[in-house]
């Protein structure tokens, strides 16, 4: 048992976290689940958790400040719970650093195969063969080690990379000056096929060019080709 993986609930709906509890167990994970960000600390200063299910609308603290805490101290990657349908929720959740998202009512088959995505999107990104992808890549005072999973500035000091970011700029990187589109991009990062109206390859790389200090209104590094994609286009050296 305590070899599966195990996944945090954070809800305040007491039938919410039953629900998942019960489900998750009865899939192969282990489930633990907490009403609120004080909870989940406890919880956490004594465990670690695989992954967390977070509600956006929690007491106290709110579930976007968590997660911007849990990211920031790279905890463990992050599934937002939102009961507000809405682009602009959905946005604001990956920008603050969520690997993916549902809305309320949801189906609890379908949050169980984004959790095994995230989940498996995670190990495949710590357990890549050494072989076949160890490479070094230097571009604008930038160092992206895929091995160690390290991007360090111009002196050495490593920034942290969110998941989907993570594999977002290996992808770039990987098929440098060939253009990438969203659906491409999206099954990569998310694991899984784009909804129609869906943005979030959009906000992560914001997310990126902000990281990288790449201007956004005209960037260098990570260009925008209109109706078609993403393209990695500064020079890029691999060892």
């Amino acid at each position: 048992m305590t070899n599966l993986p195990h996944i945090l609930v954070v809800d305040d709906d007491h039938q919410i976290r039953s629900l998942l509890t019960r489900y998750l167990n009865m899939n192969s994970l282990r489930a633990t689940a907490v009403a609120d960000a004080t909870a989940l600390d406890r919880v956490l200063a004594n465990e670690r958790a695989d992954l967390v299910v977070l509600d956006v609308m929690l007491p106290g603290e709110d579930g976007l400040s968590v997660c911007r805490r849990l990211r920031a101290e790279d905890r463990a990657p992050v599934i937002m719970l939102t009961a507000r349908d809405s682009e602009l929720d959905r946005i604001v959740g990956l920008e603050v650093g969520a690997e993916d998202y549902m809305a309320k009512p949801f189906n609890p088959r379908e949050l169980l195969a984004r959790i095994r995505n995230v989940l498996r999107r995670v190990e495949r990104s710590i357990r890549r063969p050494v072989a076949s992808t160890r490479a070094r890549y230097r571009f604008a005072g930038w160092t992206f080690d895929t091995v160690s999973r390290n991007l360090l500035n111009a002196e050495g000091q490593r920034l942290h990379l969110a998941g989907s970011e993570y594999e977002l700029l290996h992808a770039l990187v990987a098929h440098a000056n060939c253009v990438l589109s969203r659906d491409q991009l999206i099954e990569i990062t998310r694991g899984r096929a784009a909804d129609p109206f869906d943005r979030s390859i959009d906000v992560i790389v914001s997310r990126l060019r902000q990281r990288l200090g790449d201007d956004a209104r005209e960037p260098r590094i990570i260009k925008s080709v209109y109706r078609k994609g993403y393209v990695f286009a500064t020079a890029l050296e691999v060892e």
